[in-house]
This record gives C-alpha cells, structure tokens and sequence, in this order.
C-alpha cells in the first residue's frame, strides 16, 4: 500500500457512522473537511479530544469546514462512547463518528503503525481541501492529546494561500502579516497587495493579510 502524501487525492470510501451511512465525497460536498482518528472508544484522552472539537464545532463550521471522527469500534459502541463524552465534556456531539471495524478506512489512510500498535489507529490528522486533495497530515502518539487551535490556525493559513500569492510565517494568527511569495516580483507588489510590504531581506517580504 502506498503511504497518503501531501497533494493526493483523498480515498472516498463508504462507511458506517454514529448519523447513518455515508459516502465521504458526497458527505464532504463543496467543504473542507477534518477527519481524525481514534487508537479505541472509551479512552480517556481521545473522549476529551471529541469533546474539544464539539466545543469548537461553530469554529469550523465558519470556516465551510467538516468535521468526522473514526475508530475501529462499532457503531452500538460509539452511541454508549457518545453519552459519556457529553456527559463528561458537557458537550452535544453534532458530527458523525465513522465505525471502521474492518479498518478499511484505517487503512486506505495508513492509519494503523504497527510498531506504535498493530491493532488500533494513530491519532492521525487529516484536512482535505474541496478539490479532494490532502493538504495537510499529522501523526500523534496514543498517549498525546491533539491541539485543536493549532488545526484551526492552519486551516485558516490553507484558506488563505489558496487565494493568495502568500504563505503563513512561523507562529501566525488569523490577521497578522503575511509573508508574499518570492514568485511575486517586487513591481507587482503595488497591484497585488495595495496594503503595502516592508522588504527585510529580497526573498522576504511582508505585507499585512490580504483578507482582512
């Protein structure tokens, strides 16, 4: 099998979830979408991990973006898992959590490592732009809780640069500067980014975010 790289287009697959069935392309319609994994149901760090993203469910959704967990529990087990997350993070799950007993989906993702655990999914991490395509992976260990502002910040960066000649720099946040990209010769600058640029170096130069 070969190992999912940036710039792929994401497997579709058809599954079972805790809100019916689904096809994922069609599921994902015109929307990013988040998918990530869990090594087991009734763990404690991944039930606070959905918690977290029930909390944050508004934060994505203002960002056209969809949000589906899996593990290779069944569904009966993921409904039982859900009333203690809500009860417990004091959360209403609103988005579906894939039942992957096969490890179909686990597998087309590369999700199993078998010398991190040769049963159960990795935390990974997986945004997927409109096109289908993979725009970014993250691996976690089983026993590291995932930073959720962290995928929201970079969801934020993927949006923008998809739009613009720019890239995020080290630490940004949603309205700070932006780098623009050494393609960009410095007498198109005017016309393309009006807010202006402070030149630091020739290959680095900022200007303030164009969408803001």
């Amino acid at each position: 099998m070969a190992t999912l790289r940036l710039g792929d287009i994401a497997p579709n697959f058809e599954a079972e979830t805790t809100l019916g069935h689904i096809k994922f392309y069609d599921w994902l319609g015109d929307s990013w979408g988040v998918l990530f994994s869990h090594p087991s149901d009734f763990t404690p760090v991944c039930t606070t991990e959905l918690g977290t993203v029930a909390n944050y469910y508004p934060e994505f959704q203002k960002r056209n973006t969809k949000v589906i967990a899996l593990s290779v529990d069944g569904v009966e087990s993921h409904h039982k898992w859900i009333k203690d997350i809500e009860e417990t993070q004091n959360v209403t799950l609103q988005y579906p959590i894939i039942a992957d007993e096969s490890k179909e989906v686990a597998n087309l993702y590369d999700m199993i490592h078998p010398n991190a655990d040769d049963t159960f999914t990795v935390r990974s991490v997986f945004i997927i732009s409109p096109d289908k395509k993979v725009k970014l992976i993250l691996t976690y260990p089983a026993s590291t809780g995932r930073n959720f502002d962290e995928l929201l910040r970079v969801i934020d960066s993927l949006q923008l640069t998809a739009n613009y000649s720019v890239a995020t720099p080290a630490n940004w946040k949603d309205g700070e500067d932006v780098v623009i990209s050494p393609s960009i010769k410095d007498e198109d600058i005017p016309s393309k980014f009006p807010k202006g640029f402070k030149g630091i170096k020739s290959y680095l130069r900022m200007t303030p975010q164009p969408n803001k």
